[in-house]
């Protein structure tokens, strides 16, 4: 398998592997298991949460109500830098 990075990855990896004296496929290969972990379990949340939502488990609100919920329920909390 080959895999192709931006310019910006690449040297973000290439400057990894020089500060940890690993190399580049030993950086890839011991970070891709957590990657795939998380996107995994990102996949199984958002499937989760769809199948809720199309169930009627869950019901959508309006952007603009959820943004006056979230106005009213921080101006009741207190403010811990007062």
């Amino acid at each position: 398998m080959e895999v192709h990075f931006t310019p910006e990855i690449q040297a973000r990896l290439d400057r990894l592997a020089a500060e940890s004296g690993r190399s580049k496929d030993e950086l890839v290969r011991d970070a891709m298991p957590g990657y795939l972990d998380e996107l995994e379990r990102t996949r199984g949340m958002l499937d989760s949460r769809y199948d809720d939502v199309k169930s009627g488990k869950v019901k959508l609100i309006d952007g603009e109500e959820a943004f006056q919920r979230l106005i009213q329920k921080t101006a009741t909390q207190p403010n811990p830098k007062a």
